[in-house]
């Protein structure tokens, strides 16, 4: 019997598999999801994930390596890096916006509201939960979209960010 050797997504045609291996984990998800909300640095992205340092750090190598983002300097005393998506990272948007409404419609009781509505400039009227805008039919891009985040969500991260800061 012949011994598969390597990462198993190195192997396979499938692209689910594939995808997997690059943004499979819950913390390279969340990365992602508060680069989306421009959440540029370690710090911030740190305080709103609840990973440790040392997690955040891996994933963002890793996604780096994989051409997801790319590191800039923001400070060079001490030096510090911010983080931006590339193209290819950018256009992980529509899987973002499908576990967000996947989330919204079976993760959450309705009672609880959307934790971030969208306005899509195109129309200028509400986007819905995506792919296509809810007001207009037309395809959600991440450029055309003004996110605005509920009272309680906006609360809940700066409380995250408050706490972050107090534990340093």
């Amino acid at each position: 019997m012949n011994k598969i050797k390597g990462n198993i997504a190195d192997q396979t045609l499938c692209p689910v598999a594939r995808a997997e291996s690059v943004v499979g984990d819950r913390w390279t998800v969340l990365i992602l999801r508060e680069l989306f909300m421009r959440m540029h640095r370690f710090e911030e992205i740190q305080a709103q994930t609840g990973a440790t340092p040392q997690m955040i750090a891996a994933r963002l190598k890793k996604l780096e390596a994989d051409g997801i983002v790319k590191r800039r300097v923001y400070n060079k005393r001490p030096l510090r890096h911010e983080y931006q998506l590339t193209e290819k990272g950018e256009a992980f948007y529509p899987v973002i916006l499908a576990l967000r409404a996947w989330g919204e419609t079976w993760c959450k009781s309705p009672k609880e509201g959307r934790a971030v509505t969208y306005t899509h400039l195109t129309c200028g009227k509400p986007a819905g939960l995506g792919p296509a805008c809810e007001s207009c039919g037309k395809p959600l891009h991440r450029e055309d979209l003004v996110a605005e985040q509920a009272p309680k969500y906006r609360r809940e991260r700066e409380a995250r960010w408050d706490a972050f800061k107090a534990n340093r």
